[in-house]
């Protein structure tokens, strides 16, 4: 099974190319953390470590989801759901 995760803010309005196969889909947005307004080395670290964070907290939600024992509209929904969980 293949997925595919947008993650930038920006990509959330924007139309998906064509992905070969039948992949599952869903935006997790995420500010870029490059674009931070920051005036110190200090604040961009503490602004891309977040960012970090908040990835790895979704992708430990979507490693922990029992694929084998879920049909395919559920996992499709499971991983639209963690694209709006609070990291």
């Amino acid at each position: 099974m293949d997925f595919i995760i947008t993650v930038c803010d920006n990509a959330a309005g924007e139309v998906c190319p064509h992905w070969p196969g039948h992949p599952m889909s869903a935006h997790w947005g995420f500010e870029d953390p490059a674009a931070a307004l920051v005036s110190s080395v200090e604040e961009k670290r503490a602004v891309f470590s977040r960012i970090f964070r908040q990835i790895m907290t979704r992708m430990n939600i979507f490693v922990s989801l029992p694929l084998h024992m879920l049909e395919k509209n559920a996992i499709q929904r499971e991983i639209q759901a963690i694209g709006t969980t609070s990291v």
